[in-house]
């Protein structure tokens, strides 16, 4: 396997020679089998390890095992503890999500602040297929279905070729150590499911099937580059770039046979993620927009504009006029004159119409901002101690919005309205205002 590395290494990444590399390394049979083989192809290699905390003594025992190997071999190791299980609680990320965020981010940090050129991780071809089948039950496009790549970016999968089973003869070939992860035992994540279920009955199925699947991958992957190469062709026909802005000229875009799927590969790399809204907007009226994080898309005439939202306009916030019924950005409102009242809800308020002081202004929340919490009987209280007593975590923070009427607050929207803005018995003018 040695050999065959070196050939594909000369072949695939061939700029991986003379580089300065840094290994992920859990301790697992994967990971333990890449440092192997590249200590003894004898390249420039460090270690870094993350302890995630999340199997209490097993975690501690395998950041021992790969310190006592590197400390044997004399390699370089970068170890690091997280404490994972909080950081997915705060951020609302699942744990899976949670330790890829965390390991990647320290490898960044440790590629830039010691001066290495590439991060070598261990996946291999069995890992391609989980992530496909992960993918496909999900529902996704090409690019889904075109696996892992060997380079994403400074990110190196020097043994994608290779079949678990592979890698495990080669170890035991080798007298190469390594350590079980317990969790891979578990079916709690949908990968470990996948693996102990589905792909068993695969392979059961067609004894080839790793070697049929690498050339159906490959069949995508052509597939996705002819779609990225006539997607290009198109744009040049469709797209005008002025300044920081896209224009797509309606009139030959609607003269695609199938424009949704051009205006999908135009707009995936903006975040966009609202589709149906997209093709909508196609259609609709001169002036609706659709928001990604940091982009919007706006309908003017016989064009959609892409364009960077501008911060600025974010701290400042949006304005919604007396007459305006529905509200996209920075979130979608509806806005209606009822006659009657039902239950409040975080997704639902029912104001009092006569109060509002327009235009009602949607902005963050900033320090020192006050609100009287519906149902405390008009007691204030600030904005920040309210966040605290709902546990929102940093992020939630973040993302929270305020509807105000003249610099007061109406609605935290989605958690609480205010109560200084209440229907009564001797209301007139009832307005519903409606988070969807």
């Amino acid at each position: 396997m040695k050999n065959t590395l070196q050939n594909y290494i000369e072949k695939e990444i061939p700029f991986l020679s003379q580089k300065k590399l840094l290994l992920a390394v859990s301790g697992g049979l994967d990971s333990m089998v890449l440092l192997h083989l590249f200590k003894e192809l004898q390249f420039n290699i460090a270690i870094a390890h993350c302890n995630f905390q999340l199997r209490g003594v097993e975690s501690f025992g395998d950041q021992k095992f790969i310190q006592e190997y590197a400390d044997a071999n004399a390699i370089p190791i970068y170890v690091t503890q997280f404490d994972t299980e909080t950081f997915a609680k705060d951020y609302k990320f699942s744990t899976q999500v949670a330790a890829r965020v965390l390991r990647y981010n320290w490898f960044y940090e440790l590629l830039e602040e010691e001066k290495f050129d590439y991060i070598l991780t261990a996946h291999h071809a069995d890992d391609n297929l989980e992530t496909f089948l992960i993918n496909l039950t999900r529902g996704t496009g090409l690019e889904g279905l075109t696996g892992i790549p060997v380079q994403n970016d400074k990110i190196i999968r020097p043994l994608l070729f290779l079949t678990r089973n592979e890698i495990l003869d080669y170890a035991k070939a080798n007298d190469i150590q390594w350590r079980e992860d317990s969790s891979n035992a578990s079916d709690k994540y949908v990968r470990n499911k996948i693996r102990h279920h589905i792909i068993p009955i695969l392979k059961e199925l067609n004894p080839n099937f790793m070697a049929s699947f690498s050339k159906t991958e490959s069949y995508l992957q052509e597939s996705l580059n002819m779609v990225e190469d006539a997607a290009s062709m198109i744009y040049q026909q469709v797209a005008d770039e002025v300044g920081d802005q896209v224009h797509f000229d309606l009139n030959q875009l609607l003269k695609l046979p199938n424009y949704q799927s051009y205006l999908y590969q135009w707009l995936k790399d903006y975040g966009f993620t609202a589709w149906e809204d997209i093709c909508d907007l196609v259609h609709s009226q001169s002036g609706k927009q659709v928001f990604a994080a940091d982009f919007r898309l706006l309908k003017n005439r016989d064009s959609l504009i892409v364009s960077p939202i501008n911060q600025e306009e974010i701290l400042e916030g949006f304005s919604i006029d007396e007459n305006q019924t529905e509200v996209n950005i920075p979130l979608k409102l509806r806005l209606s004159k009822v006659d009657n009242i039902s239950i409040d809800s975080n997704k639902t308020i029912f104001v009092d119409a006569d109060l509002l002081n327009y235009p009602l202004i949607i902005r963050k929340w900033k320090e020192g901002d006050s609100f009287k919490p519906y149902g405390m009987n008009g007691k204030s209280k600030k904005v920040s101690k309210f966040f605290k007593d709902e546990k929102l975590s940093l992020i939630d923070k973040e993302n929270t919005w305020l509807l105000c009427s003249n610099n007061q607050i109406i609605w935290i929207i989605g958690l609480r309205s205010d109560h200084r803005f209440r229907t009564v018995n001797t209301t007139k003018n009832i307005l519903k205002i409606e988070l969807l």
